[in-house]
């Protein structure tokens, strides 16, 4: 599994436990091993200039995610083909209000960011109230999934 993490926001993020994350959720949605996937930490102007570009929307945001290649989860039959996952970006600045306002730390807030980014690579959307009920679900069983894997490391 091929995970890129380009750090361009200026603010230190624990890039390993993210990789590891990446592929502890890609392996849940059984994902083929040589999926592409790149993370990119931005800074909130240019996470502003994104959100506006490509959402027609002001201000920054926390994640963004750009699918390459339309991959859909797999199943414990059939996983998913090789390709291209596609880019979530995050920002760091805004994960780290979000994580006060939440009361957990800003690493926890990033992770579930990066769950959210990459549910939505996978083709889960959170418009209709069934559709977020079963991405926040399947978001929500990713990170404790992790959160276990991680205490047995």
């Amino acid at each position: 599994m091929s995970v890129e993490i380009n750090n361009e926001s200026g603010i230190p993020v624990d890039e390993p436990t993210l990789q590891r994350l990446v592929s502890f959720a890609l392996d849940e949605m059984r994902v083929h091993q040589d999926a592409e996937l790149a993370i990119v930490l931005v800074d909130e102007a240019a996470m502003e200039q994104l959100h506006v570009q490509w959402m027609d929307e002001p201000g920054p945001t926390d994640v963004l995610s750009f699918p390459m290649d339309e991959l859909r989860p797999g199943s414990d039959e059939a996983i998913t083909p090789p390709g291209l996952l596609g880019d979530i970006v995050l920002c760091p600045q805004v994960a780290i209000g979000q994580a006060e306002t939440a009361g957990h730390s800003t690493l926890d807030e990033l992770l579930l960011l990066t769950t959210h980014g990459l549910l939505h690579l996978l083709g889960f959307d959170h418009a209709e109230p069934d559709e977020e009920k079963e991405m926040f679900g399947i978001q929500r069983d990713i990170l404790l999934g992790f959160a276990v894997a991680e205490r047995k490391r």
